[in-house]
């Protein structure tokens, strides 16, 4: 009777005041369906306590092992609050200022011009305004199983080229958490994992947690990462990598997860008034610094949205929210609060569905706000599939314009092609041909590797051979050959593949 009262009142537009258990259950489980996610795990927490932690589906397809309050999720960038929690405990222990310049703690730190470095401060590295565009050089970072070092990534960040001017403009970025992650690694002596493990999960008795998944003690109970790969869902490999932590490395539970969020929502008190922050400093990371583009999505209204330090901010309907998202490849995560009302809402996946974590947390947020019901899943699930839609009408022209050019044998002479070819700040690529074929190789990041196709007039495209990707990529020769430039095919591209930022030039020709 409550499962149909409650789909009723979905149905109805009628306001459902403080979602129940069971009304969880059936939106959770309804989510999981109509998204194609594997496993879930969501926990509310209202005014201090945790009414509702709990797991949903499978960790994993191939092993179909329940997902539980304590399963272990990478959250992605919801690592990034702690890493502004970290510096915030720096501060108020006196060891540095959230203006100080970043040269002062990393003298070798090197912006696009010797103004920009030289004004750069650990605030901008954490608010997404350095004029560097979206994701700029994450192809250091991602796919996983490259060779980039934190310092590789400090020396490359001068060959970055600004999209806008420095304090401007939003542009969402993953390697100044990096850099700020070095920062508290320089200040206090201890590594980033080491910090947040030791100065903040400890404390918070977060036992289960850690700043990245080979440092877990106990992985038994981990989720496996899922992608729609080739019309199918499919279990794919972690990733790994560790120069991503300070951005995104973080596995952690939703049981963990809610001492974290309790404490965010006590002004960083916890454990009968013990302080892991100041409330200063509380303050501080929920300030508005960055002004980003605010489109309010019905049924909400909003007159802000901004950046603050590891915090998105927005207005909800008079209430001012707090909030993350994660993505890593097949894991997505969110991180919302509502400190007005006591609110804590955290929902982690094992797929890379945004519009499921979005569904789950607006449609409780609705009911502890005493908004009208909205049925959140219906209206993504109809935008998802609109997007899903367009973007598959552009790959397919393309494959399209490929697999016609090959059976009429239109194929420019590959002999001229062939080579070596160099970006400042990505390193080397090769183009050979093999047998009639094509081929793209990445030296530093290993598995950007996959067959060249011709497409139109000195532009192809690149199949990458790892298809849970879903990230295929054209090529465009200068008129001479020398330089390339690539973009993503699709624009559902992840914008971590930032190969818009690409500049290759030739190093070596092959005889």
């Amino acid at each position: 009777m409550k499962k149909t009262m409650f789909l009723l009142l979905l149905a109805s537009g009628i306001s459902s005041a403080q979602i129940t258990t069971p009304q969880v259950d059936e939106l959770v489980e309804r989510t999981l369906k109509t998204f194609d996610v594997p496993g879930i795990a969501v926990a509310i927490v209202k005014d201090g306590k945790v009414v509702h932690s709990k797991g949903y589906g499978v960790r994993s397809i191939a092993t179909q092992q329940k997902v539980d309050e304590n399963t272990l999720f990478g959250i992605a960038s919801n690592s990034k609050a702690f890493t502004s929690a970290a510096l915030a405990m720096l501060v108020d222990e006196g060891k540095l200022q959230w203006d100080d310049k970043v040269i002062k703690y990393i003298p070798e730190f090197k912006m696009y011009n010797a103004y920009v470095t030289n004004e750069f401060t650990v605030r901008d590295l954490l608010t997404h305004r350095s004029g560097l565009g979206l994701g700029a050089g994450d192809l250091m970072i991602w796919p996983d199983r490259n060779n980039f070092t934190t310092d590789d990534i400090i020396h490359n960040l001068q060959f970055l080229k600004p999209v806008s001017a420095f304090r401007t403009k939003y542009d969402y970025d993953n390697l100044l958490y990096i850099v700020a992650g070095e920062v508290v690694h320089r200040v206090s002596g201890m590594s980033w994992c080491d910090f947040i493990e030791n100065r903040i999960m400890k404390p918070l008795q977060m036992d289960h947690s850690a700043g990245t998944f080979t440092r877990l003690k106990d992985t038994t109970n981990v989720i496996a990462p899922h992608v729609p790969t080739d019309g199918k869902l499919k279990a794919i490999s972690r990733y790994k990598g560790s120069t991503f932590d300070a951005a995104a490395g973080i596995y952690s539970s939703v049981k963990d997860l809610s001492k974290w969020v309790i404490t965010q929502l006590n002004r960083g008190k916890y454990d009968n008034g013990k302080v892991l922050f100041s409330e200063k400093q509380n303050k501080e990371m929920w300030a508005s610094n960055t002004l980003m583009p605010n489109t309010p999505i019905p049924p909400y209204k909003s007159n802000f949205k901004t950046y603050g330090l590891g915090w998105q901010l927005t207005d909800i309907n008079g209430y001012k929210q707090i909030s993350h998202t994660g993505g890593l490849d097949g894991i997505v995560t969110q991180v919302l609060m509502i400190p007005e009302i006591g609110l804590g809402i955290i929902v982690l996946t094992n797929q890379q569905s945004g519009a499921a974590f979005t569904s789950i947390s607006n449609t409780i947020k609705d009911s502890y706000l005493g908004l009208p019901a909205f049925d959140h899943i219906a209206k993504l699930s109809q935008q998802r599939q609109q997007k899903e839609d367009d973007a598959d009408k552009i790959t397919e022209e393309v494959w399209m314009t490929v697999a016609k050019n090959t059976k009429d044998k239109i194929k420019p002479d590959l002999k001229k092609l062939t080579g070596t070819f160099k970006d400042n700040w990505f390193g080397e690529i090769t183009l050979s041909e093999k047998k009639g074929k094509f081929y793209f190789a990445s030296k530093r990041s290993p598995q950007l590797v996959g067959e060249v196709f011709f497409y139109k007039d000195k532009t192809f495209a690149v199949k990458w051979d790892n298809r849970s990707f879903l990230a295929d990529a054209f090529l465009t020769f200068s008129p001479d050959d020398s330089n390339i430039k690539m973009n993503p095919i699709s624009p559902l591209t992840d914008f971590s593949y930032d190969f818009q930022d690409l500049d290759f030039y030739r190093v070596e020709k092959v005889q």
